[in-house]
This record gives C-alpha cells, structure tokens and sequence, in this order.
C-alpha cells in the first residue's frame, strides 16, 4: 500500500489537466464496477444524533485525495464521504480533515475521528485497533500493451509463450508467476524500465498496477497514444488486498452498519458510478 501511495502521489500532479478531459481515452463505453451482492440488503441505523461524522484522509493519495489546484481538499474520498454524510442525513455534522498518512491511526484513537477514509489496509495489525466497513473499491492489475496488437481475452493463452514484463519482488509479479505458467515473465527494477521496454516493444505486455497504469496511459493520450489496456481487470485478494474500507473504532456497530447502509445506497443509485467517472475518465476495469 505504501507503494501505491508513492505512485499516487507522483501521479498526482497529473491529474488535474486530466479530470477535465472526456471519455475518448477509449472508444468503449467505461465500465462502472459493482463490488456489492445483489442478494445482500442493509437496514439503515439511525445516526441523526450524532454530534459529529468526522473522516480523516490525506493528501497523497490522488485521485482518492489531493489539493487542488484552488488548493482545497478534493478527491474521489472527499466526494464519498459528503455522499455518505448525505444518505445517512448527518451532513450538518459531517466533516472531513486531512492529516499525514502517518498520523492516521493516532488521531483516531485519540478521539480526533470517527473514520478514517485514505485506504488503510484492513489487516490483521489493523483489525486489532479498528473495525471496518465493507469494501467499495478495489484495486485491479491490468495488462498494457501496445495499440493494435490484437491480444484479447483469454490472455493466458494470447499471451502463450511471450514476453511479459513485471516489476520484480512486487506483488503482481507473484501473481503473474501463480497464474500465468506459460508466458515467459521479465523481471523488471521499475515500471519505467519496463514500460520503456513496451514502447520499444521489446516486451509483448506489461502486467502491473490498473491505477498507476492508467495514468501512465493517459500521459500517452497526450503524447500521441501508443498503448491500451488489454484483456479484463485481475482482482485477488491473497495478492492485491481485499480493497479500500472505511475504518472505525472498533465495537462501533452501529456506525459500521451506517456505513454499509450508505455504501450499498450510494452504488444502488449511481453515485457511485458518477464519482467513479469524474475521478477514473480512463476506466481501471
């Protein structure tokens, strides 16, 4: 995770010429997730005597939270947490307050907080201080690859036999290693070396991060576009994490159910899909 923050935040001075470009980064239409059972439903609590909702974020993990360029907090966090305010009726108390990702966890058990929303992984170390809402997003690995090179689904076997580069010791490259036995894997130091290697196709595909990689793409676009996801999103959670929670004080059902309710609310009536639009104009999946 501290990885992907490191990405995130160099990312970041990116993406503000992005949020406002259109969807022509791809001529499909963008495909919205839906991490949610459809069999599943939540009772929504009543929280309107809280006296406060307060979510402690950061700043460095564009486009989840960032300043922008009016040097206001914003991000696709920031946006979820007013949606979540809004369905649970608490938004005349609801607050949000970005702190160093370090200091997350002592502000909120120094009662500074009552949910951390910047994409602290709920591990078991986690889960010993906090409890956690249900996933609302997951991060994918993607495959890059050059325009027009025809790969398609299934890319296990498009791929059979050809160079495949991944970033050696991370995460994706032993996934890639697990699920993919018949291409011939490169280690790579970094994701730029590799994704040189692509350009100058030296390499079939890249496989790595979907996040960090779209927008390396969407640098492309503006450079003149040599390159495109390929095949579908990977998700695991033995490699790849169980996804981004919200985390509360532990023993604070009520507020966990609340915040279910919300989530489960806010994808059943396309908010989601709008903040995930506004925030990804080059679709992870």
């Amino acid at each position: 995770m501290r990885f992907f923050r490191a990405i995130a935040f160099l990312l970041a001075l990116f993406l503000l010429s992005f949020l406002g470009m259109s969807s022509s980064f791809s001529a499909d239409t963008p495909k919205i997730p839906n991490f949610w059972d459809p069999q599943e439903r939540f009772i929504k609590p009543d929280v309107k005597s809280l006296p406060r909702l307060k979510f402690l974020t950061t700043t460095d993990f564009a486009p989840f939270s960032f300043i922008d360029k009016d040097k206001r907090l914003s991000g696709f966090h920031v946006d979820l947490a007013r949606a979540i305010c809004t369905e649970l009726e608490v938004l005349p108390v609801c607050q949000i307050q970005a702190v160093p990702y370090e200091e997350l966890e002592k502000e909120m058990i120094d009662g500074n907080g009552e949910a951390i929303l910047a994409g602290l992984a709920p591990n078991a170390v986690a889960r010993q201080k906090f409890a956690f809402s249900r996933p609302y997003f997951q991060l994918p690995a993607r495959f890059v690859s050059l325009k027009g090179s025809g790969y398609a689904d299934p890319l296990e076997t498009a791929l059979n036999g050809k160079e495949v580069g991944v970033i050696d010791g991370r995460a994706h490259a032993a996934y890639a290693k697990a699920s993919f036995g018949d291409m011939r894997l490169r280690l790579f130091e970094t994701s730029d070396a590799a994704l040189a290697a692509l350009k100058k196709g030296e390499i079939a595909a890249y496989f790595g991060d979907g996040l960090a990689l779209s927008f390396w793409l969407q640098q492309q676009v503006a450079r003149g576009d040599c390159c495109e996801f390929v095949g579908g999103p990977y998700l695991s959670q033995v490699y790849f994490g169980k996804g981004l929670t919200i985390a509360i004080k532990k023993d604070n059902r009520e507020l966990e159910d609340a915040f279910n309710f919300a989530l489960r609310s806010i994808n059943d009536k396309g908010i989601f899909a709008e903040l995930y639009l506004r925030y990804f104009p080059l679709s992870l999946f």
